[in-house]
């Protein structure tokens, strides 16, 4: 992992601001959904974009039948 050097503290509502030069560099735009994940005693926030339900593979992703599938999937099942 590579520190920034950017601190932020936590607010009373357990909030933190992520700063503009972060959300630019990762593309992280207002109303984003963000992962929580937690490895051992960090909190790792990650940009969330759904993945296919058979393979894991988040490019080219539709949402079939309420369930998130790749078009490769979705193809080598017959529906597309």
């Amino acid at each position: 992992m590579k520190s920034t050097g950017i601190v932020r503290k936590v607010d009373e509502l357990g909030r933190i601001v992520l700063p503009i030069e972060l959300r630019r560099t990762l593309d992280i735009e207002e109303k984003d959904s963000l992962e929580i994940y937690v490895d051992g005693s960090s909190i790792v926030l990650r940009k969330y974009q759904p993945a296919c339900v058979f393979c894991d593979d988040a490019s080219d992703v539709i949402n079939y039948k309420g369930k998130t599938i790749c078009r490769n999937c979705l193809r080598e099942l017959g529906a597309l």
